[in-house]
């Protein structure tokens, strides 16, 4: 399974990921996943748990490795999350 198909499954079923971003090892309820206005793909989430500690976080998926769903869902939505985030030019999936 591809970087791209494991977050929109995660998106889909509401599952938070574990992956590695900048040598750090990170837990985030992913959120968006899209094209940013350069092409990059994309990933909104919300930061639980590593590298930079909590919060809205945006990673491109190029620099992601060791991305796992996890057991472990999230119900609701954050308040701070903007379905209509202008940092993405296309959405591919969101929650």
């Amino acid at each position: 399974m591809s970087i791209k198909q494991a977050l929109s499954e995660a998106i889909g079923q509401r599952r938070l990921v574990s992956f590695i971003y900048k040598s750090a090892p990170r837990m985030a309820e992913p959120y968006i996943l899209g094209y940013d206005e350069k092409g990059a793909l994309t990933l909104s989430a919300f930061q639980v748990s590593g590298g930079s500690g909590a919060g809205f976080r945006t990673f491109p998926v190029e620099g992601m490795s060791f991305v796992t769903i996890t057991e472990r869902g999230f119900d609701g939505i954050r308040p701070e999350y903007n379905p209509r985030d202008r940092y993405f030019s296309h959405i591919v999936c969101q929650v």
